[in-house]
């Protein structure tokens, strides 16, 4: 069976950026499980493995576009320390939770900071960059009945 909409897919895979540097691996850990075309897996990585089947080993480049997107400037805002005083031991690449006015929960990254202000970040750590996949297929199979409902409910 080949990878197609509605299929479970388990697949074993490594991340790199331009450099060659691991960004994450399932290498020593589980493999990957996703419910193939339904949102559970980057668009551009998912469109690359269509049709491809158990045992496969493809090398997957994705523009930023097609992974994470370029960074948003509007994402990006220099806090005063003083409305950051709450928080201890506030450093650089420090992972911050707020809301937004949907009242969402928003994951800020803490990019910089001066004598005055901090530079938050609610873009991925990952846009603008070029993502290198190697990816083995290790299965594929038909998703089952309650699956698919999960996905339509959830």
């Amino acid at each position: 069976m080949n990878i197609a909409q509605s299929c479970v897919v388990t697949i074993q895979y490594t991340l790199r950026n331009d450099a060659g540097e691991v960004l994450d691996t399932s290498d020593g850990g589980e493999p990957l499980t996703y419910l193939h075309g339904h949102g559970g897996m980057l668009p551009g990585l998912e469109r690359k493995l269509e049709g491809r089947a158990v045992g496969e080993t493809i090398s997957i480049e994705l523009a930023a576009e097609d992974g994470y997107g370029q960074p948003i400037p509007e994402l990006i805002h220099d806090v005063s320390l003083e409305a950051l005083a709450g928080i201890a031991n506030l450093e650089v690449g420090m992972q911050l939770q707020s809301k937004d006015d949907q009242d969402q929960v928003v994951t800020l990254r803490v990019d910089a900071i001066s004598d005055t202000h901090a530079t938050l970040n609610a873009n991925h750590p990952m846009a603008g960059q070029t993502l290198h996949f190697t990816v083995t297929v290790d299965s594929v199979r038909a998703a089952t009945a309650e699956e698919l409902a999960g996905v339509s409910s959830g």
